[in-house]
């Protein structure tokens, strides 16, 4: 049990804070050593993110005004679950369409995306969806967005210069990439 002595066990809980995306959580725990900590984080249900890859190698992506850093972001289609029990695929497939006015007759999973595991539960569903047919876009009254067809290779070089940060983003398009040069997915 290499990894029991890293184990810390929960003394105590305390929700904080109850909204509708999160709960803010502090707990007192006990480390192997014996020694008392706290560690507070956010109670998240969890997100579904899709890197929308059609025939000629392009990606559509979404600009979007992001409010915490106060500027407009490119990132891959994405939104949360509605519950803890929601289906990712299906929630996946919903914000496809809503957002992009995409669907697709191929959908894969490229991995699980945690953002930030020190603070955050937070566990984002990557998906990869190809054969893609165009209609309209629906998105939610608070969403406000552009939608673009980029090429997968210029989005590698956003990435690399920095145009790219969101972490979701950069996971689901550099897995893409690797995946689709080491012959893992057909291209």
């Amino acid at each position: 049990m290499k990894d029991q002595r890293l184990t810390e066990q929960t003394l105590s809980t305390q929700k904080v804070y109850s909204g509708p995306v999160f709960d803010v959580y502090s707990d007192s725990v006990r480390l192997y050593n014996g020694t008392e900590s706290r560690r507070d984080y956010l109670l998240h249900r969890g997100a579904v993110a899709i890197v929308p890859l059609d025939d000629e190698g392009c990606v559509i992506m979404e600009r979007q005004y992001r409010y915490p850093h106060r500027r407009v972001m490119y990132e891959i289609p994405a939104g949360k679950l509605e519950a803890f029990d929601t289906d990712p695929l299906e929630a996946a497939k919903r914000e496809l369409l809503e957002e992009t006015g995409v669907t697709a007759a191929d959908i894969s999973s490229l991995g699980i995306y945690i953002p930030s595991p020190a603070i955050l539960s937070e566990r984002i569903h990557v998906y990869l969806a190809r054969g893609l047919t165009f209609g309209d876009t629906c998105p939610d009254e608070d969403e406000c967005l552009e939608v673009e067809r980029i090429p997968l290779d210029e989005l590698t070089d956003m990435i690399l210069s920095n145009q790219i940060s969101d972490g979701k983003t950069v996971f689901g398009l550099l897995k893409t990439k690797l995946l689709l040069e080491r012959k893992k997915l057909n291209g």
